[in-house]
């Protein structure tokens, strides 16, 4: 159990939160010149990135950077500050930056913008640098190691060194990872010269998208939303059982609007939370899981999902609203089950919710949910169809009409609000005996969703891309951050007009400076990252990886998927999400890609990679370094190893939802034909994961016996996954070969998904068999089809020859190729819906429920008969 002993127990733990945190807002506590140096750069970084994501530098075509030179200022920005915020060694120079620290600062800022400064000189010499190239790729590649280790400690430090030490070494690998090696010349030129290693992709999401994200929730943080979003969860959910612990897992949700990282969200929201679900009978360990499950699960959240959602959408191809859509059923049914999780913590220490003042009656309750649903659809199709009436009639002139009726609102809602108290900061150690009404509550703030409002619209409506996005809901963000101080003194006839107008722009240079310093770790981590990247792609360990996957596994894609689980929990322990999520999927997504096609399934690419992306968000709360369950055990006082293996017990339902939507896609709202196969996958999933949390609890309507819990995980199977036993009766297809496959793509539906079993020779010179989806054209014949998705075949014997694939055909992206014979096409079989599976495990959860009620019945009984 914790201590109050500064050397030990909780303060140990704050110390260890201490440095958690430091990663996030910045290392050294300084004063003096160096203090007003460390304010301005952040600042003038903010600057710069809005004016590239801005439409102003084409406007008045002035300050235009390509990619390549916006990511090398950017990273030049990230390591002078990680080397100026960050002492070398924890603790020493902890309130001045030494000498050789400036040094070091502008060293490593010269060699990342070196690509800016000399680029036109290192485009005309591309693939043949000169020494002094050499020389600063070397020292830059030196310099950005030193820079993540002291913005992000050893373990990313040590994952590129080794990938470093494996480009070099490669003739001296055992014989299933070796390669010929490179040179040190060509190691520096790949990584540092290109845009194929620390200048890649995973840096240039950073630069576009991430940042403004970051500085979209700095702002709104500032502006006081993240306290408000808690006042209203713990308004709305505090009367319930275990209403506090309810009120964490909602307020974290909320927060992921404004946090991408786990950590942050734990230290914003559980500061207020833990010392409240410790109040009212949570043991310390649960008050901290509860917040550390919340948290990890608040970068699960769209629209904002923190750095990889937007890697996803580079390295998946897909638009990130289609990254969202993906999204939203796991991360809505992940936070479902969470909050039934901590209601039945709640029953069974027998808990009761903080009584309401003047509660109204149920009937009342309900009418008040209903009301504000109904007018929430009103509002919603009000302002899609009013909104998209406009932009019909007003062509390109909309937007110059829609933006001041939107400052319109704003001023009105910022009037509306005047009308209520201010909402008090959060005290922990204030006793909370009675809830904040939740009208008032909920009034004071609802300007603050108008940027995010602003955001999505632009999203999902306007199609911009997220850059372009999240610059105008951040744009959007100033103008709130600036005015509302101001607008409030206005309304509330208070004076002092000028006075708090130049508070607000201090704020605003305060969230410009806070929004830089909190990207310092993601800048580094994302271009240490693209060292990975950049050694698969200089070495080829892609292919090797393949092998070697397949071999440790067998070729089954089951322990495949396992065997990456664990690689991301065990690299996400000590590696921001981000940059585990580059790591692990630029190995291993492609080879559960071609493993899963081999044995007859198709996985889709961005199921992977959400894959990925849960468990890498997972390795935040899995001891033994789960850095999110030490911010919340040095909240709570708890013991932090406990608290991470209590937090993960909580998180088991979020790690089997990769498992479950690898295998039914429907989860990720693929493959869907209409409104009722939607509803019917919501209600399933929703079904399935609060069956799974009860199991995982022993505890229904009241203590589980084991046979129980075993029934109830089959229940949550078959809901999940209903067509690994429908399989079992009707198949759902059959192979046919030679001439049926004509007959089975002439009478294909126009532009219906046909799979294959193909097989030929790999890049690699072996013989391989593996299954592809190709859309067939409409068409007269099948060959017509065929041709028109690229195709020219002739039969030949059981199996189609291809004699021809069009280059950049829809054929050519499905992965055949010339030389290549189709065996076989799946052709679709008759059967009943596999959703009939449901009746039978619903009336099995029926039957459960019936035995677990009826003994609850009895132990009711018992105390009043005593």
């Amino acid at each position: 159990m914790a201590t109050n002993d500064p050397g030990t127990g909780a303060g140990a733990d704050a110390a260890k939160v201490s440095e958690v945190l430091q990663t996030e807002t910045g290392g050294r506590a300084l004063q003096g010149p160096a203090a007003v140096l460390l304010f301005i750069i952040p600042v003038c970084w903010s600057l710069f990135q809005l004016w590239i994501a801005s439409p102003l530098p084409f406007i008045l075509n002035f300050g235009i950077f390509n990619s390549t030179e916006a990511r090398s200022i950017h990273l030049a920005f990230a390591v002078f500050l990680a080397f100026s915020a960050f002492p070398m060694i924890k603790g020493v120079h902890a309130n001045k930056v030494p000498i050789y620290d400036w040094v070091l600062a502008l060293a490593a800022a010269f060699a990342a913008s070196y690509l800016y400064v000399f680029y036109d000189q290192l485009a005309t010499r591309p693939g043949a640098p000169i020494t002094a190239d050499l020389w600063v790729a070397m020292v830059g590649l030196v310099l950005l190691l030193e820079a993540t280790r002291r913005a992000l400690g050893l373990p990313l430090t040590i994952v590129a060194a080794v990938f470093i030490g494996y480009s070099l070494a490669g003739p001296y690998m055992p014989d299933v990872i070796s390669h010929k090696g490179v040179s040190l010349n060509k190691l520096a030129s790949h990584q540092w010269l290109g845009t194929e290693g620390v200048f890649g992709v995973a840096l240039g999401v950073s630069t576009s998208f991430v940042f403004l994200f970051v500085l979209f929730g700095a702002l709104l943080e500032r502006a006081g939303a993240g306290n408000y979003f808690i006042k209203v969860a713990y308004a709305m959910l505090g009367h319930m059982k275990g209403g506090p612990a309810k009120a964490a897992v909602v307020s974290s949700g909320l927060s992921g609007v404004i946090s991408g990282s786990s950590i942050a969200n734990v230290v914003t929201t559980g500061t207020f939370t833990i010392p409240l679900m410790k109040r009212v009978g949570f043991p310390a360990t649960k008050a901290g899981a509860v917040e550390v499950a919340a948290s990890t699960n608040g970068q699960l959240t769209p629209p904002i999902m923190g750095a990889a959602a937007f890697l996803m959408v580079e390295y998946v191809g897909i638009s990130y609203l289609e990254v969202i859509k993906h999204a939203i059923l796991p991360a809505l049914i992940s936070y479902v089950a969470l909050i039934y999780i901590v209601h039945l913590e709640a029953c069974k220490l027998k808990m009761h919710g903080i009584e309401r003042p003047n509660r109204p009656s149920l009937a009342q309750r309900m009418l008040n949910w209903v009301v504000v649903l109904i007018g929430l659809i009103v509002l919603t199709f009000a302002v899609y169809y009013g909104v998209g009436w406009t932009k019909g009639v007003l062509g390109e002139a909309a937007p110059w009409v829609l933006g001041p009726v939107l400052v319109a609102i704003y001023v009105a809602l910022i009037g509306y609000a005047t009308r209520f108290p201010e909402l008090e900061e959060d005290d922990p150690d204030k006793a909370m005996d009675e809830l904040p009404e939740v009208g008032p509550t909920v009034k004071t703030g609802l300007y603050y969703l108008l940027p995010v409002v602003v955001l999505v619209w632009c999203l999902t409506v306007e199609r911009f891309s997220p850059q372009l996005s999240a610059f105008w809901a951040t744009l959007f963000m100033v103008f709130i951050v600036i005015t509302q101080r101001p607008l409030k003194a206005f309304f509330r006839k208070h004076g002092g007009f000028m006075g708090e107008f130049t508070g607000g722009i201090g704020d605003l240079f305060h969230s410009l400076a806070t929004g830089a310093r909190n990207m310092v770790g993601i800048g580094v981590a994302t271009a240490t990252a693209g060292i990975v990247v950049g050694t698969v792609t200089l070495t080829g360990i892609g292919l090797v990886m393949t092998q070697f996957v397949e071999f440790l596994s067998g070729g089954n894609l089951l322990l495949m998927l396992m065997f990456t689980a664990v690689i991301s929990l065990i690299l996400g322990m000590g590696l921001p999400t981000t940059a585990n999520y580059i790591v692990v999927s630029t190995l291993m997504a492609p080879v559960i890609v071609t493993l899963g096609a081999q044995n007859g399934l198709l996985v889709p690419l961005i199921a992977v990679h959400l894959f990925v992306f849960y468990f890498g968000i997972l390795a935040d709360d899995t001891p033994p370094v789960g850095l999110a369950a030490y911010a919340a055990a040095a909240i709570s006082g708890a013991d932090p190893i406990r608290t991470g293996i209590q937090g993960f017990t909580y998180d088991i339902r979020t790690a089997i939802l990769p498992f479950m939507f690898i295998f039914n896609t429907q989860l990720l709202l693929i493959g869907l034909t209409g409104w009722v196969d939607l509803l019917i996958t919501v209600f399933s999933a929703v079904t399935a994961m609060l069956v799974f949390s009860a199991a995982t609890q022993g505890y229904w309507f009241t203590r589980s016996y084991k046979w129980e819990t075993v029934l109830l995980l089959l229940i949550t199977f078959t809901m999940f996954r209903p067509g690994f036993w429908w399989d079992m009766v009707y198949p759902p297809y059959e192979e046919r070969q030679g001439e049926a496959i004509m007959e089975y793509v002439e009478q294909a539906e126009p532009d219906e998904k046909v799979v294959f079993r193909v097989s030929g020779m790999a890049l690699d010179g072996s013989d391989t068999t593996t299954y592809t989806q190709l859309e067939i054209p409409a068409g007269d014949s099948a060959t017509e089809r065929l041709s028109a998705a690229g195709l020219e075949v002739s039969v030949s014997g059981d199996m189609l020859a291809v004699d021809f694939v069009n280059f950049g055909s829809a054929a050519e992206e499905a992965g055949i190729d010339f030389g290549w014979n189709i065996e076989a096409v799946q052709a679709k079989l008759e059967r009943p819906p596999k959703e009939v599976m449901f009746i039978p495990a619903l009336l099995l959860l029926a039957l459960v429920a019936f035995g677990q009620l009826k003994r609850k019945a009895r132990e009711d009984a018992q105390p009043q008969a005593a």
